[in-house]
């Protein structure tokens, strides 16, 4: 079991061991959850970086290309719809 310490700043050491296990990183993010007995914390994981290439066509669409003005034009009017 490790032991840490609050300090004056309010701010915890995660001890060096338990964040080499999990590939913690500085710059990591945590989202903090109050339990019955204290706190837990859990990392933000971050979305995998993509490139076009990886999502380009995956909406499977058949139909012909639509320029940047048609596509504008058409939220637009679903805007307009919705109001």
């Amino acid at each position: 079991m490790d032991i840490t310490r609050l300090s004056e700043k309010g701010q915890v050491v995660i001890p060096k061991r338990v964040r080499t296990a999990h590939g913690w990183e500085p710059g990591l993010e945590f989202v903090v959850e109050e339990t019955d007995d204290g706190i837990k914390l859990k990392p933000i994981k971050p979305f995998k970086t993509t490139k076009i290439n990886d999502v380009l066509g995956c909406l499977k669409y058949k139909g012909p290309k639509k320029s940047l003005k048609d596509t504008e034009t058409a939220i637009a009017k679903g805007v307009k719809k919705n109001l």
